[in-house]
């Protein structure tokens, strides 16, 4: 098992509150970057460190560079947050933010589509292949 799943997977019902709350304020169909910021701003209020896009080492093969991953949130270190506004949250959506957890080591991840009536409608989670097994 991860080290972060347990810690991250119990995140996860506060970070889904901060997001219908959110929501809830603003409704839906606004711009992904409004709602990342508010939503940044919650879970700050709620007692989370919260990280934006940062300079991540990558590893290929032979070579090791430096580059700024374009992620929408990270909380606590341990759970990644990719916001979205769009009418469906296709493959690519999950795929992105499963790649970006691959890359940062994060357990869980979860992809909140603010485009949608409700909130828990358009929550879509996600593990790190093996994270959750011992």
């Amino acid at each position: 098992m991860h080290p972060q799943y347990e810690r991250a997977n119990g995140m996860t019902h506060d970070v889904i509150g901060a997001g219908i709350e959110v929501h809830r304020e603003l409704g839906p169909g606004l711009l992904e970057s409004i709602y990342e910021k508010c939503l940044l701003h919650e879970l700050e209020l709620r007692g989370h460190q919260v990280i934006r896009q940062q300079q991540v080492q990558i590893r290929y093969k032979d070579i090791a560079f430096q580059e700024d991953l374009r992620f929408d949130l990270l909380i606590d270190a341990c759970l990644l947050v990719e916001v979205k506004c769009v009418q469906e949250v296709h493959p690519i959506h999950k795929a992105q933010l499963l790649s970006y957890m691959k890359l940062l080591n994060i357990p869980v991840g979860l992809v909140m589509n603010f485009y949608v009536e409700r909130l828990t409608e358009g929550i879509h989670r996600m593990y790190l292949p093996g994270a959750n097994r011992d």
